[in-house]
């Protein structure tokens, strides 16, 4: 069984490690664009865009052989979304609207085989690069390599963070801004004290827990306010808003 290195040894190792979130354009060569624009993972979005599990997995498959760790943002923690996501392979699973310890304990156990979890067997197909290889040792390096991402982006999962961080398996604590922002009564509003208070104690909280803080930023002084909290996952986005305000700034020149 020939295995990938993962991304997990560089974030734990509170490491910065950028990627990028992709909300539009499925196409097979968007993969060999991130790896030259220097990412190294990739967080396709199943929430928000009518992406689904057949386009899904040809988008994973563009990523074979490339020094990039293709995830996805599946619409819902349910047992369907995330085991089938992994078994396409999917090397990481990003859950919206995460509330409480017992749902962040449910995610965890559809994530992990018997054992240490509840995830049926399917092997030799996708998740596998189709290739053979000991059960056991498959079984043990999917756990590993697997990251498990919990959203804190509502009121309800903020007020219940330490639970949520407490949860082994949970491997990163991601705030959904705007969502967490409109549960929080100040839609948009991420300069206001009370959203730069929650996003300072969400990173705060990975870090006591050992887990690794995340977020999408969508402009430098984004990103430099990220990083200054303690968030290293960092993800470039959207793709809409990137490749629109590039054209807008050539076409300006016209």
């Amino acid at each position: 069984m020939i295995e990938r290195p993962s991304l997990k040894p560089s974030l734990m190792a509170a490491e910065v490690v950028p990627g990028a979130m992709v909300f539009e354009f499925f196409t097979p060569g968007m993969s060999s664009i991130l790896v030259n624009a220097g990412a190294r993972f990739v967080i396709y979005d199943m929430e928000h865009t009518g992406l689904g599990f057949e386009t899904l997995k040809w988008l994973f498959a563009s990523c074979r052989g490339l020094p990039l760790e293709p995830m996805v943002r599946v619409p819902r923690g349910d047992y369907t979304w995330l085991a089938r996501s992994l078994d396409l392979g999917a090397r990481g699973v990003m859950i919206p609207m995460v509330e409480s310890r017992a749902q962040a304990q449910d995610i965890v156990q559809s994530c992990r085989y018997p054992g240490q979890g509840r995830r049926g067997a399917a092997f030799g197909f996708a998740q596998c690069d189709y290739q053979g290889g000991d059960v056991s040792r498959k079984m043990d390096a999917y756990i590993a390599r697997t990251l498990v991402i919990a959203q804190i982006e509502t009121e309800r999962g903020l007020e219940q963070v330490e639970e949520i961080a407490a949860v082994d398996g949970i491997d990163v604590l991601w705030v959904g801004h705007f969502d967490l922002s409109n549960f929080m009564g100040i839609p948009g509003q991420f300069d206001h004290p009370d959203f730069d208070r929650a996003m300072t104690h969400v990173a705060t909280v990975a870090r006591r827990h050992g887990k690794i803080a995340g977020f999408m930023a969508t402009d430098p002084a984004w990103m430099a306010r990220a990083r200054k909290m303690g968030y290293t996952m960092l993800a470039a986005g959207t793709d809409t808003g990137l490749l629109q305000a590039s054209y807008s700034e050539l076409i300006k020149t016209m």
